[in-house]
């Protein structure tokens, strides 16, 4: 597992060349988005899940960002301010290999959508469309 100096270290790199590393784009959330994803129906369904991969990270805060990892994924909870409205950008690195981390996804709210329920429910389906993803294609390696 990275260590914090390194995870910060990635922070940084990530965080200045965002535009460059965000190869899907900075995803914006709004309603099409939550609806594209099937978010809707159980957003305000406060219930364990025993599914629900945000529980299993170490987390440390600064006043800057919140910081999820573990051993498969880096996640930085950004909150910001542009243009006097509060912003959170979310970034999501895979590491599922040592030393080959790489930025998969940055979305961000804004608005009504800005709100904790709202950034852990996205960062969720994220997180469990890029298991599903790397399990597809490991059992294609495999097939091959």
């Amino acid at each position: 597992m990275l260590s914090p100096a390194e995870i910060e270290k990635l922070y940084d790199q990530y965080i200045a060349n965002l535009v460059d590393l965000a190869h899907d784009g900075i995803i914006t959330v709004d309603l099409a988005l939550l609806h594209e994803l099937n978010l809707l129906d159980d957003i305000d369904q406060n219930q364990d899940d025993p599914e629900d991969l945000t529980q299993y990270f170490h987390v440390v805060e600064s006043q800057e960002k919140v910081t999820l990892f573990n051993e498969q994924f880096l996640v930085w909870i950004v909150p910001k301010t542009e243009q006097e409205i509060p912003v959170t950008y979310v970034l999501i690195a895979y590491n599922a290999q040592p030393n080959k981390t790489s930025l998969e996804i940055v979305f961000t709210t804004a608005g009504v959508y800005n709100t904790p329920k709202y950034v852990l429910k996205v960062l969720q389906y994220y997180l469990l469309d890029m298991l599903e993803t790397e399990a597809t294609l490991t059992a294609i390696e495999k097939n091959s």
